[in-house]
């Protein structure tokens, strides 16, 4: 078993070192650029276009497919994901979160485009989508032989991906909560979340894009409003934290309060990672629902 967790514990210093890191962040701001800022212009046009009717083609409309992809990032990501960048990473680490959602939304706006340019349609009339289909159709056009190896690479590393960043994480976080305080045992809590989510998945993307349609508004409701009375409630220590994490994002923070002590190093490498785990930029797993 040790020698399990240690090569996790490689594989997971690889994948989440500066250099993976650094070159996400850095294709989020040349994809920014590039793009002459349309995520950030076009904002509030995206909004008024995604609970609009859908007149084109697809077997979810774009209010489904956008509810179906923040129904990973709404919840865990967001809570879990922030407190353990905190943590690790100082006050700091949150001022790292935002600079990487602000380019990060290039990138997730990117890859959703390329899944509609070459999205399939399968045997059945379903359209199916995501990396591996643009890398298949798109990078295929002119490397075939490179998309032939990406293309289910990218396939077989996210089925396996899905597990632990995505159902792992947000059953055992479900498990401890109900655990801890309701004393629900959490094999009760594993088996009931299998059923149940196994009865949404088999569906197919249709349900999928239903259930979370009707729920995750009711959990963006609840999450934000849940975060401005907690704001309210501390209203008088806004400002001190606001300057407490923008000076933690350029100078060390010494291990007090709850925090570990962290390097600027140490707060640009968790608020990145845990950033990107948030809002999965990047990750390539959101075009899917596209």
């Amino acid at each position: 078993m040790q020698a399990v967790h240690d090569f996790v514990d490689m594989v997971d210093g690889y994948l989440w070192g500066p250099w993976m890191l650094g070159a996400l962040a850095l294709t989020g701001a040349f994809l920014t650029v590039g793009l002459r800022f349309i995520p950030w212009r076009k904002l509030p046009e995206a909004f008024k276009l995604a609970v609009q009717p859908s007149k084109g083609e697809g077997d979810i409309s774009p209010f489904q497919a956008l509810m179906t992809a923040l129904a990973a990032t709404v919840g865990t990501g967001n809570i879990a994901g922030v407190a353990t960048a905190i943590y690790f990473g100082g006050p700091g680490a949150l001022f790292y979160m935002w600079v990487i959602a602000l380019v990060g939304m290039a990138t997730k706006y990117s890859e959703a485009v390329c899944a509609i340019a070459w999205r399939e349609v399968d045997e059945l009339g379903n359209h199916v989508g995501g990396p591996m289909y643009y890398i298949k159709n798109g990078v295929g056009a002119k490397f075939p032989k490179l998309a032939l190896v990406l293309a289910p690479a990218f396939a077989i590393f996210t089925a396996f991906a899905g597990f632990g960043i995505g159902n792992g994480v947000q059953a055992n976080s479900v498990a401890l909560a109900l655990h801890g305080n309701f004393a629900v045992p959490v094999e009760i809590t594993g088996l009931v979340l299998m059923v149940v989510v196994g009865l949404v998945l088999i569906g197919g993307i249709r349900r999928i894009a239903d259930v979370a349609s009707m729920l995750v508004p009711s959990m963006i409701v609840l999450y934000m409003g849940t975060g401005l009375i907690i704001l309210a409630m501390n209203y008088a220590a806004i400002p001190g934290a606001i300057a407490l994490v923008f000076e933690s994002a350029f100078n060390p923070v010494a291990a007090e309060g709850g925090f570990l002590g962290a390097t600027v190093m140490l707060a640009i490498r968790w608020g990145f990672a845990r950033g990107i785990f948030s809002n999965e930029a990047g990750l390539g797993s959101a075009a899917i629902a596209h």
